[in-house]
Parts: structure tokens; C-alpha cells; sequence
């Protein structure tokens, strides 16, 4: 790869070294010091490092890079990563996380609509989304799930977008936080944020939190309104930013051909004590029928 003989910023080489083993450590591929598959995860991510030196290396390319890394090539990884960030998450990476910070405000939004006992619960204890959603989100939840359901979350969000990292953070939260004897429990921030980071085995392993995702009363066309509504809010609150936001991939597309040479419901009278319960619409039924979900192999 032509692009592993450029330099790359300051620092790049060694913040790279001290995250590769932390990178699935018992893992086959990633078990060995210095072994052929730590060897493959540092070029992509210095390759990337040199292919966008605006936002250079960032720690959360490392699992990202080596979840694909275990189902394909080492080149066909760096351009399937470039790919997810181009086109999925763009500017997740830059430095100041403004697209990430805007997306934390947009899982506020919907959790006011699809359980607004835990939205409430967030506001009065000043539990922020950047708090739970930053690792979520950048690393498309590979440091939080179960293996198993990784993979098949992943599947679903080449198929059908980033609506798929959406539905799964309200899911682990109306599963975790979702009730009043819950939230009774929860005096602060910080054991609300202790709650987040332990989340129930059995709300994590694939067979529940897919048919989870796929029921969740969210659409694309709550999302796509609501990151609409959050990007506005940003704008007039960062007029001077010279931060684009673009749009995402909410919905089903055709794949992209990507050239490597290129550089580049019904809204409830009531709120419910329960939130499994709750089956509130943010979009007053603009639901489409989530159980047609297409999945496919990373």
C-alpha cells in the first residue's frame, strides 16, 4: 500500500503502538506481540492516519479496523473502513467530535419520544449523552456488545445505515433504564452512569437485542427529522464553526461503488410508567415495517 511509505503526523507512530494490544487481546489474530495481525491493524490505521491527515488517527479506529481486519484483507479493510467513515459516520473523527456531540443531542430527541420517564431522569441529573454515547457511537458498539451480536449488528448497519447505531442505544437504554423502580434507584450521575456500564448479559446476546432494534417504533423518518432539528440548533449556537455536517446513511441505499483511487405511531395520551410498554411513534406513524429488515455478512 503506496500509502504506508508518506509520513504521517506527530505522535501518530507511537499513539498507534500503545493501542494495538488493546485491540480484541484474546483473539487469535491479536494474541501475539508484534504478530502478523497487530502487524496488518497498525498499517491500516497509520495508512488512514496519512490518508486523512485533517483528523489523523483516533483511538477508535483501532477496534473498528480490527473488526473488519478478522473478515477480510488488510487493504480491502483500510478501503472498507474509509468507506464507513466516507459514507456512515462521516466526521465522527474530527477533532473537536462535533458530528458526535450533534448525534448525542439527536439520542436525546428520541428518547424523549420512545420513553420519556428516562429522557426526564437524563435532564434532572445532567447526565449527558456525550457521557454514554461516545463510545457507542465511534466504536459502532464493538467494546460493548457480546461478540455475537457485534457481528450482527454490524450486518445490519451496512445494510441499513446508521439508524442501526440509533435504535440499538435506545434500545440497551429502555432495557437498562426503562422503568420507575429502576430510576428510583438512581439518585445522580454518577449511579446512573455505574447502571450504563453494566449492562444485562440477557439484554445483550443477539437473538434479543435484534428483535429488539428491529420493533423499536423509530423510523427513518424521525431520525432524518430530528438530526434536521439538531443540526439546526448547532448552527445558530456554532455560527463561526467551520464544521460541515453532512447528511448520513438513514435508509436503505444500493451499495456504493466506492474507486480507491479517489481521495476524497401514534403519539400516546399518556406517558407510561413503563417504558417496554411504551409505544409511542416520534413521527405520528411514520413507521415502516422494521421486520423486513435486510441483513447480510460483514
Amino acid at each position: 500500500m503506496e500509502l504506508l511509505q508518506s509520513q504521517a503526523g506527530t505522535n501518530t507512530v507511537e499513539d498507534i503502538e500503545k493501542d494495538l494490544h488493546r485491540q480484541f487481546p484474546f483473539h487469535e489474530m491479536f494474541a501475539q506481540r508484534g504478530g502478523t495481525g497487530q502487524q496488518d491493524l497498525y498499517n491500516i490505521l497509520y495508512a488512514y492516519a496519512v490518508y486523512n491527515p485533517k483528523d489523523g488517527y483516533c483511538q477508535a479506529h483501532a477496534p473498528i479496523a480490527a473488526v473488519l481486519l478478522m473478515h477480510m484483507p488488510a487493504e480491502e479493510a483500510f478501503w472498507c473502513m474509509v468507506a464507513m467513515f466516507d459514507f456512515y459516520i462521516p466526521g465522527y473523527f474530527s477533532p473537536g467530535l462535533e458530528v458526535v456531540q450533534v448525534d448525542g443531542s439527536v439520542m436525546q430527541g428520541l428518547l424523549r419520544a420512545v420513553c420519556p420517564i428516562i429522557h426526564k431522569h437524563m435532564e434532572k441529573h445532567n447526565v449527558s449523552p456525550m457521557l454514554y454515547c461516545t463510545e457507542w457511537f465511534m466504536c459502532i458498539f464493538s467494546r460493548t456488545l457480546p461478540w455475537p451480536s457485534v457481528l450482527r449488528l454490524w450486518d445490519m448497519f451496512f445494510c441499513e445505515g446508521v439508524k442501526t447505531v440509533f435504535r440499538c442505544g435506545l434500545v440497551l437504554l429502555r432495557s437498562t433504564l426503562g422503568s420507575s423502580e429502576v430510576l428510583k434507584q438512581l439518585p445522580g450521575l454518577y449511579e446512573t452512569m455505574e447502571k450504563l456500564r453494566k449492562i444485562d448479559q440477557k439484554v445483550m446476546q443477539p437473538e434479543v437485542l435484534m428483535h429488539e432494534i428491529i420493533e423499536l417504533k423509530v423510523s427513518e423518518s424521525d431520525l432524518e427529522n430530528e438530526h434536521r432539528r439538531q443540526q439546526k440548533q448547532w448552527k445558530s449556537q456554532q455560527p463561526a464553526s467551520p464544521v460541515r455536517l453532512v447528511k448520513r446513511i438513514y435508509r436503505y441505499t444500493p451499495t456504493h461503488q466506492f474507486n480507491h483511487s479517489n481521495k476524497k405511531s401514534e403519539k400516546g395520551s399518556k406517558q407510561e410508567t413503563e417504558c417496554h410498554q411504551h409505544k409511542h411513534s416520534a413521527n405520528n406513524g411514520a413507521d415502516q415495517k422494521s421486520g423486513e429488515e435486510k441483513q447480510t455478512s460483514v
